[in-house]
C-alpha cells in the first residue's frame, strides 16, 4: 500500500455532506471537518508546487463562529487569500469520494500543469478551539502523504500566519527552493518579526505626536475568549508600556466561552455590549474575535447607552488620517475607499461628501475589498462588521520613500512622509489585523488628541436593520449591481424601490447567503422603528416572491 493510500485510509470521508470552499475557506462543524483538513493539506502542497516552490498557509480556524464549528482555508504566497480559480478545485477535492481522490489530484496537477516532483512547503496555524489540534494533525498529515514539509507554528491569529507566509516569501524570494528547510526562520524568529514590526512604527508614531488633548492612553481589551488575547499579551512586552491594556474575556482553556456572548461579532451584531466587561462609563473599549482578525470599539456613556464604533468608522477615521497625510507630504497618491452595501449610507455620505475621497461598492466578501482596494495607491477597506486593512501599492511604496531620501525636501513635509513610512510598517496589508489595525486607531485618535466623543461625533448613523428569510432554495435570489439590486426572481425589486419610497433616508436590499437556503434583508431608515418596519415589509415581499418556508418575518 502507498503512502497517500494510507494516509487516506487514515482519514477516511465518512460524510455525504456537501461542502463548498468560500470566502472564509470551509467551514461547518468540526466533526465533519477531519478528511476536508487532511485533503486540503494535500492541495496546499500542490499549490506550493504550483507557485515556485512558495511557502503556502494553511489556517484552522472558524473566526468567530461558535466554539463547536471549525473551518480551514489556504493562504498564498503574499499573504492573499487562495486564488479564486483554485476555490472549485478546492471543493472538487474536499468532496470527492476516497477512491475518487487519487485520481481528482492528478487532475489538478495535469490541469495546472504543476511537476510534482519540486519542493513544497506548508505553514500551519490554528486557533484556540479544542478541535484545532487534531485537525492541525489531519493537515500535516496531508501535507507529508505529498512529499511536502509541513511547519507547524501551533497557536496563532490568523494574521499572524498571513504575514508569516509573506514575510518568509518576500525574504526567501519565491522560486528559488524556498520550500528548504534551512530557509525557514524559527517560531520565535518569525513571531518577533512580526512584533518588532508592529511595536516599533507603533512607538516611533506615538512619539511624533503630541496632539494628546482628550485622548487617554488606557483600553480594555475584550478578547472573545480566543486567541487574541494571547497574542496581545505576547505583544505587550514590546510596547515598553507606551499603552496601557487591560484584559476581559482572555478563558482560552474552559469549554464554550470561545466568541460566546462577547467579541467583535456579538458586539457587532447584537448592537450590545460584550458579557465579561464591566468598566466605568467612557471607557474605550475594544473586542476582537476568536482569531482576531475582526475589531470594533465601544463604550457605554454616561447615562448608560450602548454606542458602538464599527468598521465603517474605523474606515472612516482612516481615511481621513491618510487623505491628510498624503495632501500635507505633496505626494502624487491617489486614495479610495472601498465598502459593500453593508456599509451604513450615512459613513458613505461622509466619505464622499465631506472627505472627499473616491467610494467603491463591491459584492460582500473580503477578497472582493481587497481586489478592489489594490486599483488605488492607497486603498482601504474595512467591512461594517470591523474586518479591514489599507493597502499600498508598489507606487505608493516607492514614492513614500524615495520622499524619505529626498534631501532637498522641505523638512515640515518630510515629517508627513516619515509618518506615512511607518504607517506601512504599522498596518498589516496581507489581511484584516485586529490587533495592527487596533493600533493603528490608537496612533490617530492620539494624534488627533480625540476622545471616543469626537471620534463618534464625525456623522450619524441611519438606523439599520438586518434579518434573514428562509427560503426553498437561495439560489432564485439573483442581484447585480454589488448585490444593491435585485434581478431574480422578477418584479421582487419593483417592490422593494415601492416600500422604500415610503421611508426617509430608506434602504433595503436582499442577498443570497453563500452557506444556507437563506436570503438576507439590509434595511436603513431614519429611525430605528421605521428601520425595522421596512426590514419586515422587505422581509415578506422575499417571502411570498422567493418561496419562503418557516415562519414569516416579524
Amino acid at each position: 500500500m502507498s503512502a497517500m493510500q494510507a494516509a487516506i485510509e487514515k482519514h477516511p470521508k465518512k460524510t455525504d455532506v456537501f461542502i463548498q470552499y468560500g470566502t472564509a475557506g470551509f467551514r461547518t462543524k468540526a466533526e465533519l471537518l477531519d478528511h476536508v483538513v487532511f485533503r486540503m493539506g494535500l492541495l496546499a502542497a500542490l499549490r506550493s508546487r504550483a507557485k515556485g516552490s512558495a511557502a503556502i498557509g494553511l489556517m484552522i480556524t472558524a473566526s468567530h463562529n461558535p466554539e463547536e464549528d471549525n473551518g480551514v482555508k489556504l493562504i498564498e504566497p503574499y499573504g492573499e487569500m487562495l486564488d479564486q480559480e483554485w476555490e472549485p478545485l478546492a471543493t472538487k477535492i474536499a468532496n470527492a469520494s476516497d477512491e475518487e481522490l487519487q485520481e481528482e489530484l492528478s487532475k489538478v496537477t495535469i490541469l495546472t500543469r504543476i511537476d510534482v516532483n519540486k519542493p513544497a512547503t506548508v505553514f500551519i496555524g490554528r486557533d484556540t478551539r479544542p478541535s484545532s489540534l487534531s485537525l492541525c494533525e489531519a493537515a500535516i498529515s496531508g501535507v507529508m502523504a505529498y512529499d511536502g514539509h509541513a511547519v507547524n507554528y501551533g497557536v496563532l491569529s490568523t494574521p499572524m500566519l498571513h504575514y508569516f507566509v509573506y514575510f518568509h516569501n518576500s525574504s526567501s524570494g519565491i522560486g528559488n527552493n524556498v520550500g528548504s528547510c534551512s530557509s525557514i526562520a524559527t517560531e520565535t524568529q518569525i513571531k518577533e518579526a512580526y512584533f518588532n514590526k508592529l511595536a516599533s512604527a507603533f512607538k516611533e508614531l506615538r512619539k511624533q505626536n503630541n496632539r494628546e488633548g482628550n485622548y487617554t492612553s488606557e483600553i480594555e481589551f475584550d478578547g472573545a475568549n480566543g486567541v487574541g488575547s494571547i497574542v496581545m499579551k505576547e505583544l505587550l512586552p514590546y510596547l515598553n508600556g507606551s499603552i496601557k491594556i487591560n484584559f476581559h474575556n482572555c478563558d482560552t482553556t474552559s469549554k464554550g466561552k470561545l466568541n460566546y456572548l462577547c467579541g467583535a461579532d456579538y458586539v457587532n451584531s447584537r448592537k450590545k455590549p460584550a458579557e465579561g466587561v464591566n468598566c466605568p462609563p467612557m471607557s474605550r473599549i475594544v473586542s476582537v474575535d476568536g482569531d482576531a482578525d475582526r475589531v470594533v470599539y465601544w463604550f457605554m456613556d454616561s447615562e448608560g447607552n450602548f454606542n458602538l464604533l464599527d468598521g465603517d468608522r474605523i474606515a472612516t477615521l482612516v481615511a481621513g488620517y491618510l487623505m491628510e497625510l498624503v495632501n500635507e507630504s505633496g505626494l502624487h497618491l491617489n486614495l479610495g475607499i472601498v465598502q459593500t452595501a453593508y456599509a451604513n449610507g450615512s459613513s458613505t455620505k461622509y466619505i464622499s461628501e465631506v472627505l472627499k475621497v473616491p467610494v467603491s461598492c463591491v459584492p460582500t466578501g473580503v477578497k472582493h475589498l481587497h481586489h478592489k482596494a489594490l486599483e488605488y495607491d492607497i486603498g482601504v477597506y474595512f467591512e461594517a462588521n470591523g474586518h479591514g486593512t489599507v493597502v499600498f501599492s508598489n507606487n505608493a511604496r516607492n514614492l513614500i520613500i524615495k520622499a524619505c531620501n529626498d534631501q532637498s525636501m522641505n523638512e515640515r513635509k518630510r515629517q508627513w512622509v516619515l509618518r506615512l513610512r511607518q504607517l506601512t510598517e504599522l498596518i498589516n496589508s496581507t489581511v484584516g489585523d485586529a490587533i495592527s489595525d487596533m493600533l493603528l486607531v490608537e496612533v490617530i485618535l492620539q494624534d488627533r488628541g480625540w476622545g471616543l466623543k469626537e471620534w463618534l461625533s464625525l456623522y450619524k448613523d441611519f438606523a439599520s436593520r438586518h434579518l434573514k428569510v428562509t427560503v426553498k432554495d437561495r439560489n432564485i435570489i439573483k442581484t447585480a449591481d454589488a448585490e444593491r439590486k435585485c434581478v431574480s426572481p422578477e418584479g421582487l425589486q419593483d417592490k422593494i424601490d415601492e416600500i422604500v419610497k415610503n421611508y426617509k433616508q430608506g434602504r433595503s436590499f436582499v442577498r443570497p447567503s453563500g452557506t444556507e437556503d437563506v436570503v438576507r434583508v439590509y434595511s436603513e431608515a431614519e429611525t430605528q422603528e421605521a428601520a425595522d418596519k421596512l426590514a419586515i415589509e422587505v422581509g415578506r415581499i422575499v417571502y411570498e416572491l422567493a418561496g419562503g418556508v418557516g415562519p414569516v418575518p416579524s
